[in-house]
């Protein structure tokens, strides 16, 4: 336990009524004894201990300030995975100006709408990005650096900080959501939510200590890869690797290989191509005690076979960019493969159905959570938040159901629900058992009106092999899904594609498909 920071037997936090987030996270591990410990290994060979990080967060903060930049005021940053990132993210903390990191992957448009709803004073970019950015500011001007050139002005700041003190309610940095329907949505947190996050699902969850190495191919910009490659192991006092290349499965196998890290955090997706890859060539795992998936539901058949392939168990669990990381997840000593597990330790749940009523044990409803580690509000957007976000609680858009023995299983989000013959039916059910062929990489399950206007399912898959699918595969699939649901939910079209649209979390935008 943190000194000064304690969770009781409720698993609410209990904080000074004034800190900095940036001193727990960053500035504690010299005294504690980590200066020389290496916090950061990169896939270029860059090494950075904690006294190194804790100067270099000083160094940011003092130059932010050197730009002008105040407390309260807003710095976008588009950044690739590497030291930088941290430096910008907590120096800035640490001098109470409020990071906002969007999705590296997004086109101007995307960028000059967040430079002018956030009101963002500077904007500090990866060169990687130039041509994005440079677009962006010519629809919005704003101050802008690139990172390499705000490095440059950071080598002469000075190596000393004094940390902003606030309120752990405080707000503290922004996340903006996916936009999966509709603009982006600055999700506005508080000081205190990082700790929530770190110390109940990384500490108590998934056993984080200072012994283990986290390798994370989901990105530092959205709020599953920010714990995975960066709460969870400062918290901890572990070491973080960084790779800002796309994680292909021959780069994450290249990755576990080199870094031998202890937990690996995946996306339901990747395992399933890196399963195909497996299939082609072994590769070694040894390293590994845990993997953690989220974004989508992981199939049951996905963690069966990524079990028999390397000998990893996969913990499945689903989080969003309000609640910062996993509520909901499977642990290494009780776990349901096909489930989100169970309740993280200090968050509350409820499924409602439409009228606002909990539903029976078994039944499906809309999933609402309440935490200390939920966004306080929408920037800008008050009506979304009114609606979202009612006495404490989230409204998560997501259909769950309960099984007798308390795991969760996920049934979609509730705007991708069918209904067909008047009962409603999980996509991801049918997406479940249509990738257990052994033909199938990844399915998408949509509704579509047959010839008299009913909605019934239609399934857009991906194979292993493209330009194998055919009038005998169509048949062989639906045959299974007859077989192994109830009847009315097979597919009653089967389209093959190449690759299905997602968003950069590895969700399927089933929308689009709709669309």
């Amino acid at each position: 336990m943190v000194q000064g920071i304690d969770f009781g037997a409720d698993h609410k936090v209990r904080l000074p009524d004034r800190f900095n987030v940036a001193v727990p996270f960053i500035d504690r591990h010299v005294p504690e004894g980590r200066g020389g410990k290496v916090a950061i290994r990169t896939v270029h060979g860059e090494d950075v201990t904690y006294a190194e990080l804790a100067e270099n967060v000083n160094r940011a903060g003092n130059s932010l300030m050197a730009q002008g930049l105040r407390p309260g005021d807003r710095l976008l940053m588009v950044v690739k995975d590497c030291p930088a990132f941290f430096y910008l993210f907590w120096g800035a903390i640490k001098a109470g100006i409020v990071p906002v990191p969007p999705n590296t992957l997004l086109r101007a448009p995307d960028y000059a709408y967040m430079f002018e709803d956030s009101g963002c004073r500077l904007v500090v970019y990866s060169s990687e990005y130039a041509s994005e950015i440079d677009a962006a500011l010519l629809m919005t001007p704003v101050k802008a650096l690139t990172v390499e050139g705000f490095l440059a002005e950071m080598a002469n700041a000075l190596p000393k900080l004094e940390a902003r003190l606030a309120a752990p309610t405080d707000d503290c940095f922004w996340l903006y959501s996916s936009g999966s329907t509709g603009r982006p949505k600055g999700a506005v947190h508080a000081q205190r939510n990082m700790v929530v996050t770190s110390e109940l699902y990384g500490a108590r969850v998934l056993g984080v200590t200072e012994n283990d190495i986290c390798y994370s191919a989901a990105k530092l910009f959205f709020a599953y890869g920010l714990g995975n490659a960066m709460t969870f192991p400062l918290w901890a006092g572990g070491t973080a690797i960084l790779d800002d290349r796309r994680p292909t499965p021959d780069v994450t196998f290249e990755n576990i290989e080199r870094f031998k890290p202890t937990l690996y955090y995946g996306v339901p997706t990747l395992y399933a191509a890196q399963l195909a890859a497996l299939d082609a060539a072994p590769h070694s795992f040894s390293s590994l005690r845990a993997c953690v998936s989220a974004g989508e539901a992981l199939p049951a058949d996905i963690f069966r076979r990524w079990k028999e392939k390397t000998g990893t168990i996969i913990l499945d669990g689903i989080g969003s960019t309000e609640c910062l990381h996993i509520f909901i997840g499977n642990r290494l000593d009780e776990y349901r493969p096909g489930t989100s597990g169970k309740p993280v330790p200090g968050y509350e749940i409820k499924v409602l159905d439409d009228k606002g009523q909990p539903v029976k044990k078994g039944e499906s409803g809309a999933l609402w959570i309440r935490a200390e580690s939920t966004a306080r509000y929408y920037w800008n957007k008050p009506e979304k938040t009114a609606e979202t976000m009612v006495d404490g609680w989230l409204n998560t858009g997501d259909t769950y159901r309960e099984d007798p023995d308390g795991f969760l299983i996920y049934e979609g989000r509730s705007d991708d629900m069918l209904k067909v013959g008047g009962i409603w039916c999980s996509p991801v059910e049918i997406e479940s058992c249509l990738i257990t062929h052994p033909a199938v990489l990844e399915a998408a399950v949509i509704g579509q009106a047959d010839a008299d206007q009913l909605i019934k399912p239609k399934a857009v898959v991906v194979l292993k092999q493209a330009g194998s699918g055919g009038a005998e595969l169509t048949e062989e699939l639906a045959a299974l899904c007859k077989k192994t649901l109830a009847p009315y939910k097979y597919p009653r079209w089967i389209e093959y594609v190449a690759e299905l649209p997602k968003t950069a979390t590895g969700k399927i935008q089933r929308f689009k498909l709709r669309a």
